[in-house]
């Protein structure tokens, strides 16, 4: 059976205009499928009544609804769920939902998604860059894991029918999964814009995080757009001879050229950058590079997430003593830097991005006939 080759959740609303005008339908059908997809968070076109029959058999004939099918499903003692995706051309990729409750907040759901499969960048302590780089998401494969957890939420609210309550389930997005956000940039931003719209999904921009191990120009180029989303800047060292061993991009955009870029990038939108620094037991957890490290940012404004490293399979890159983690924080809040010790989410299921890929390619892998 041949799959059709158009995902709807590919298409901008613009697209799903043109779509609708060459199945010789009008316009307005398009604001429908949305509204169909995005709060009504249909499975099939079966599911969308107010779409004349012969419409929803033309659809079914030459789109697809879906990009993505669950292929392996893992959940923590913490609520924590890692799911393993299947693709339309067989490659997979991950997704990771954390729920969190607050005082403040109350019950909120961040989802981690996945915007490459693979990646490029080669960081010597991530699994994803240990797998290397297949190829990018289209902006539809970016959306259908937000449509499919949002999906699993609202079956287990037991929450039916087209509600925005429904819709905004999740309530942050965070592109730190799989891959280099910004170097899926064009993908990515069509996936933010209809994630954001009114007539999308509905999620508010200052919702949505993107990371990166520090594409400079593409920093550059965020600064311009109009959609407030957060920027965190995968850090990890604060001078070249270690970040360039730990984060090789740092070869090409060095933290000479990556810290301007995010002070620029707060004094264009207003909104302070977040640093993530991954402890390693050893490499980059002392006194004196605590020290550094608030040299390196002084004068900006921005905020530092501390993460203890998560053990991936034959690595050296281990997490140090909480201890030692504890001192980091202590010497970074006495030199004034803003700084907070994230919880691990789904240590227990191994929630990293890309490990549970990497299991299930080792799994193929010890299978396949020598």
């Amino acid at each position: 059976m041949t799959v059709p080759s158009i995902c709807v959740t590919d298409l901008s609303s613009i697209q799903m205009k043109e779509l609708m005008a060459n199945l010789g339908e009008p316009s307005y059908r398009a604001g429908q499928l949305q509204r169909w997809l995005y709060r009504g968070l249909a499975r099939t076109f079966d599911e969308m009544a107010d779409l004349p029959k012969h419409l929803r058999h033309k659809l079914s004939q030459d789109t697809r609804l879906h990009s993505l099918t669950p292929l392996q499903e893992v959940v923590g003692s913490d609520g924590t769920v890692k799911t393993l995706f299947t693709l339309v051309d067989g490659k997979s990729i991950e997704s990771t939902l954390m729920p969190y409750t607050s005082a403040r907040d109350g019950r909120r759901h961040t989802l981690c998604l996945s915007t490459q499969v693979g990646c490029a960048i080669g960081c010597a302590f991530c699994a994803t860059g240990q797998q290397g780089f297949e190829r990018n998401l289209t902006p539809g494969e970016m959306i259908d894991q937000v449509l499919y957890f949002a999906r699993r939420l609202r079956e287990q609210s037991g929450e039916t029918g087209d509600s925005d309550h429904c819709a905004r389930s999740i309530t942050n997005l965070v592109f730190m999964g799989m891959g280099e956000p910004l170097a899926n940039y064009d993908a990515l931003w069509q996936a933010i814009v209809m994630l954001n719209s009114p007539q999308g999904f509905g999620l508010g921009a200052r919702s949505v995080v993107i990371s990166t191990a520090g594409l400079v120009p593409q920093i550059k180029r965020l600064s311009q757009e109009k959609l407030q989303v957060g920027l965190a800047i995968s850090l990890h060292a604060s001078d070249n001879a270690l970040r360039d061993r730990l984060v090789p991009i740092n070869r090409r955009y060095p933290l000479e050229d990556l810290v301007p870029a995010c002070k620029e990038y707060f004094e264009l939108t207003g909104r302070r950058p977040s640093f993530e620094y991954v402890l390693f037991d050893g490499i980059n957890d002392s006194i004196e590079h605590a020290r550094s490290l608030a040299r390196l940012l002084r004068g900006l404004n921005c905020h530092v997430n501390l993460i203890p490293a998560n053990r991936t399979s034959g690595h050296k890159f281990r997490p140090p003593t909480m201890s030692t983690i504890l001192g980091f924080q202590r010497e970074l809040k006495r030199l004034r830097i803003t700084c907070t010790l994230r919880q691990g989410r789904g240590l227990d299921i191994a929630a990293g991005c890309g490990q549970l890929r990497s299991r299930s390619m080792q799994s193929l892998l010890s299978s396949s006939p020598q």
